[in-house]
């Protein structure tokens, strides 16, 4: 070994430049395979003090026995280089003795790899620094310079010393504009007064280091061209600090036009303000604010539309002649989705009406159609608008088709398809249909030819985590053995996959199979072991005595198995004399179809018919009626409402003991015990438990769902959707399941809550009564939010659903307005905020859909003083509810 390999594996990185500026570049050429060799050899086990140690020496001795620019620059930015890499001024004096074009070319390639490459920013600026040429521009080599600039203050320097200092400082400036994802960095590298980035930009501006007339375009083009919250925040924070001259804001009006109308609200209020001081001096010409009025009146956002309605009412008091132009502009607010909106548009044409001329007030009167009803009726009087015709167009209700299952397909031909299928399912979890046919695909591979479908799993196989060559020191066996409860469907897919690999052993098997007893768990742990003790017994099969297929295999995608497919499975069975796996038979029972009563009768004779002892279970099964329910009621839980059930005899006999629990009672206080399942991957297996009876989910799984409108979590109501499309009567649990989904924190789980209620509206499964009474208890005892029921019932009406949603919300609104005006039960009413969004949502879909007729408690909040959102909306409601209806 030479002195030189020997010092790199030894770590002793002086001593290896040394030996380096000993050599010619022909004799440092001559080491580079064996350092090659040697990175080879430490990329195995990087982890190992050895590799530990040399690796930031091998770095550098790497880097200078190249000559090549692209190789040097690989070799620097390597994805195994960078958890240990040298010291930046090593490198730098290794490789300072090169030519300066040579340099910025390493330079520049550094620079152009991704941030996540990790290129120390000191190493690109020292070559830079070397080479004398212009900085680059790339992101990585910007975010690098914001870290250094804004970590000043650990020097006891500052941001503007330091900027006055850089050479490149203006040519980064303006790369900085054009950087995206730059504002968070700046905020956190920054501080106040001469750290401030933004203090700092108008300081060198006006000390000419910076030139002022660059930065404001390029933080104005920056604004136009959007971005992230942070950087429009950052940037909007610069472009103030520059204190615009009125010359400089009035040569830039195409621009503050353009961000008034499509920036985001912070920036566009800015823009706003901007163009208002222009307007009320008379700098802005009429048909420009007009322009400007049609662009802020379309946003959704109501603080800049009331801040436009009000700077158009200024300029119309000032000016007369601009009428024509400024009222058919205030009049688009007339179709605007928010009533106050509408009212406060309306106000203002009505104010200055008659300072226009007649085509003007046409175009008005015109716009007017697009008013809510109330305020079409006044503005037929002041505005001359057309009156409502006397037989008003039928409401038409749009609910979305009703989702029909999807047939699951059958399991994979080859072993080398199946065998790709559950590498996909164990990266990334499928849905029911994709792991019953991978499930079922490797139960007959095995049967088949079990050496060759361990054969075609060897790739999935080296990649798992339970696999000898990433368990270390504990055994996949002895994982398997203590961790008998799946925490995803992807966690009994390896337990099969061990098990053909020979991984897991037969006792462990063996054992986990004579362990189901009576459930001690958590109110999940029947569903859970329902699903575990099928695959335990699958696995055990496998090594013992293989099935030729499964029976449970559902028919459609819900989990639903279809009768005579069952039979035709059990007659296969006692074709081959194969013995029936007593948990995968119970499945089958449990997902069979025996709500078509037609279909049960006919295929229970079928099974009859086989003379087997599994057939006669299915026909006494089959001919003992539809799915049943247990005794039910509502508990309360601090703010929540919960499901308590009672026993189902039918699933408690009859049935092996890890599925007996599933027709056990449901109590609250179970909840208390320990609970081990947080992932939410698993609620869709079980709902494929029972498919045709999803009031036993929804019961155990309702604490669950009540988390996201209760304690803001994330992910728990995606299940809803299939819990909608799930079969069996939707009672209270399933019911008290869509609220809480309705109050969701989080918009992803509030629009799965929006899909299942209109899936259930479709399906004519949805009560609308049970549902609204539900959400107005839910919000008087603060787990639901008015604001975020609001905003789902927006959404769910805006597709035409709004039918659906004002029978709901008819039922929700009385428990509520009842306690605004009594004080609720503690004194005060606790929906009160965010009550006036939600009477707007029913107003709207009243006024939509035609209803009439009388709400309790609406006459006392719209009877109330003031002119606050809830009582312009509880008038508003009570106006649609009370018009006249057509003859």
């Amino acid at each position: 070994m030479s002195s030189l390999i020997e010092a790199v594996r030894g770590g002793r990185t002086a001593e290896v430049v040394g030996l380096l500026d000993g050599m010619t570049d022909a004799e440092r050429r001559a080491f580079f395979p064996e350092l090659k060799e040697l990175r080879k050899e430490l990329r195995a086990d990087r982890w190992d003090a050895p590799a530990r140690r040399a690796h930031p020496t091998l770095h550098v001795a790497g880097a200078a026995c190249q000559t090549g620019a692209a190789a040097v620059a690989s070799w620097l930015a390597a994805s195994d280089m960078r958890w240990s890499q040298a010291k930046p001024a090593t490198l730098i004096d290794v490789l300072g003795d090169r030519d300066p074009e040579w340099l910025a070319d390493v330079a520049h390639r550094l620079a152009e790899r991704p941030a996540s490459a990790d290129v120390p920013y000191e190493l690109m600026a020292g070559l830079v620094r070397l080479a004398g040429c212009p900085a680059p521009t790339t992101q990585a080599y910007v975010e690098g310079w914001v870290r250094h600039i804004g970590g000043a203050w650990r020097r006891s320097d500052s941001v503007l010393a330091r900027l006055r200092q850089d050479p490149h400082a203006p040519r980064l400036v303006t790369a900085l504009f054009e950087t995206d994802d730059i504002g968070g960095r700046m905020e956190w590298s920054g501080g106040e007064g001469v750290d401030d980035w933004t203090k700092a930009f108008a300081q060198l501006t006006t000390e000419g280091v910076l030139k002022r007339w660059a930065v404001v375009d390029a933080c104005v083009a920056r604004l136009l061209r959007g971005g992230s919250t942070a950087d429009n925040r950052v940037f909007l924070r610069v472009l103030k600090g520059l204190a615009l001259t009125r010359d400089e804001e009035r040569a830039r009006t195409a621009d503050w036009l353009a961000l008034a109308s499509d920036a985001v609200s912070t920036v566009a209020a800015h823009a706003q303000s901007v163009l208002a001081a222009l307007a009320l001096d008379g700098e802005l010409p009429v048909r420009r604010l007009a322009e400007m009025s049609g662009a802020v009146l379309f946003r959704t956002e109501k603080k800049l539309v009331r801040a436009q309605l009000v700077l158009l009412g200024k300029v119309l008091a000032r000016d007369a002649a601009a009428a024509d132009d400024l009222l058919a502009a205030a009049a688009q607010a007339f179709g605007h989705a928010d009533s106050d909106v509408q009212e406060r548009a309306l106000k203002l044409v009505e104010r200055h009406v008659k300072k226009a001329g007649a085509q003007a007030r046409e175009e008005v009167a015109a716009a007017a159609e697009q008013l809510i009803p109330a305020l079409h009726a006044r503005a037929v009087g002041t505005l001359g608008a057309v009156p409502v015709g006397p037989t008003p167009e039928a409401h038409e209700e749009v609910l979305p088709p009703a989702p029909e299952p999807v047939r699951v397909a059958p399991a994979p031909g080859s072993a080398a398809e199946l065998a790709e299928e559950v590498g996909a399912l164990l990266a990334a979890e499928g849905d029911v249909a994709t792991f019953e046919r991978a499930l079922d695909g490797l139960v007959r591979q095995a049967y088949r030819d079990r050496d060759a479908l361990l054969e075609a799993l060897g790739p999935v196989i080296a990649r798992r985590w339970w696999s000898s060559a990433h368990m270390g020191h504990v055994g996949g066996d002895d994982y398997f053995h203590r961790h008998r409860g799946f925490f995803g469907a992807s966690d009994g897919l390896d337990l099969i996959v061990a098990t053909v690999h020979g991984t897991v052993l037969t006792t462990t098997l063996h054992a986990a199979l004579n362990s189901w007893t009576a459930s001690q768990g958590c109110v999940h742990s029947p569903l859970s072991q329902a699903f575990d003790a099928r695959l335990w017994e699958v696995a055990y099969r496998i090594r013992t005595q293989p099935l030729p297929f499964l029976l449970s295999t559902p028919t459609w995608s819900t989990g639903l198995l279809e009768p005579d497919e069952l039979v035709t499975r059990l007659d296969e069975y006692r074709r081959l004399g194969a013995r029936v796996s007593e948990a995968d038979f119970a499945q089958a029972l449990l997902r069979v179809r025996r709500a078509d009563r037609s279909a049960a009768t006919s295929a229970a004779e079928a099974a009859a018919a086989l003379g087997t002892a599994e057939g006669s279970r299915l026909a006494r099964w089959l001919t003992a009626g539809g799915p049943a329910l247990p005794a039910d009621r509502r508990r309360t839980a601090h703010a929540r409402i919960l499901v308590e059930l009672g026993e189902l005899e039918e699933l408690r006999v009859d049935f092996p003991p890890a599925f007996q629990d599933l027709g056990g009672p449901v109590s609250i206080y179970r909840d208390r015990w320990r609970c081990y399942h947080w992932g939410d991957g698993l609620r869709q297996h079980w709902l494929a438990l029972l498919p045709e009876q999803r009031e036993l989910i929804a019961a155990r799984i309702l604490r669950d769902l009540s988390t996201v409108a209760v304690e803001d979590t994330r992910g728990a109501a995606a299940v809803l959707p299939l819990l909608a499309e799930s079969g069996g009567e939707a009672g209270d649990a399933v019911h008290l399941c869509l609220a809480y989904g309705l109050g969701a924190r989080h918009e992803e789980d509030s629009l799965a809550a929006v899909d299942a209620l209109l899936v259930l509206a479709a399906r004519g499964q949805l009560d609308v009564a049970l549902l609204g009474a539900d959400l107005g208890q839910l919000v008087r005892r603060g787990a639901v939010k008015p604001l975020r029921l609001a905003d789902s019932a927006r959404t769910a009406a805006a597709t035409g659903a709004n039918a659906t949603i004002w029978g709901m919300l008819r039922h929700t609104l009385p428990v509520l307005l009842a306690d605004l005006a009594t004080g609720g039960p503690d004194g005060q009413a606790a929906g009160s905020r965010g009550l006036g969004d939600l009477l707007g949502v029913a107003a709207e879909c009243a006024e939509r859909c035609g209803a009439r007729g009388e709400l309790p408690h609406l006459a006392g909040a719209a009877d109330r003083r003031g002119s606050s959102r809830l009582v312009t909306q509880a008038r508003r409601l009570r106006s649609a509810l009370a018009l006249e209806m057509a003859a």
